[in-house]
């Protein structure tokens, strides 16, 4: 099930406008021409950004998200008709194999669940090549991005053509060690209805997330510092263990 932020129409149109900057989504293209991948699933790809990214330049991708509001959002984009479009997830993705599996935008932080979380891991496995790789971010935990999730931190206003006024802010509503729970507020001032979207998201340490990859099969190659968000996130690089 997918936040209101993805799955809500009204708030699914909105998602690009609050994420217009995304200068991670070159660095995972750079990372993508490094490994030499012509051939990526994007996992939890969204709004689909990425994945038209993608598509500009000649990689074959198909782009599966569980939110079926994000995808009709992203097969209106440039270069969409170039990219296979799945509602669902890593588990329900087509076989064909891949050279790059991704998931941007800490997509894999959504997977709260431990089985959840595994599951999509050996998914991603079972749709690479034997010399594929697995690319991710994370937020790493010790930095608590959390702490700056609140209203006088994160409002923010947007005059939108066919919208009008929009005033959007973040409360944080409770964290634990491993769990991190917010609140996204939308304020629409044509109606002024309000509408919220409720996340958590899990924050697993680096040691963590390096024993779930092996266990699911992986053999972590790297683990890099962010280069939009330096010191705080991680991005991991994970290929096919030697039973491939």
């Amino acid at each position: 099930m997918s936040d209101a932020l993805f799955e809500e129409p009204r708030l699914a149109r909105l998602y690009d406008v609050l994420e217009s900057a995304r200068p991670d989504l070159d660095a995972y293209l750079a990372i993508a021409r490094e490994l030499g991948a012509t051939r990526v699933l994007d996992v939890g790809c969204g709004t689909g950004t990425f994945a038209c990214l993608l598509a500009r330049h000649g990689i074959d991708v198909t782009a599966v998200d569980p939110a079926a509001a994000s995808l009709d959002v992203a097969r209106h984009k440039a270069f969409a008709e170039r990219v296979r479009w799945v509602l669902g997830d890593a588990t329900t993705a087509p076989n064909a194999a891949v050279d790059l599996v991704t998931m941007t935008g800490n997509v894999a932080q959504v997977f709260v669940a431990d089985d959840d979380w595994v599951a999509t891991l050996r998914a991603a496995h079972a749709r690479l090549h034997a010399r594929g790789r697995l690319v991710f971010e994370v937020r790493d935990p010790d930095r608590e991005a959390w702490r700056g999730w609140t209203r006088e931190k994160t409002y923010r206003c947007f005059d939108l053509p066919d919208v009008g006024r929009v005033e959007t802010w973040t409360d944080l509503v409770d964290a634990t060690p491993a769990l991190v729970h917010f609140r996204h507020h939308f304020l629409f001032g044509s109606d002024q209805a309000t509408v919220v979207s409720d996340s958590v998201l899990r924050f697993r340490t680096r040691f963590e997330i390096t024993s779930s990859l092996r266990d699911a099969g992986f053999r972590v190659d790297d683990v890099r510092d962010a280069p939009d968000r330096p010191g705080l996130e991680l991005v991991f690089v994970a290929s096919r263990g030697e039973d491939a």
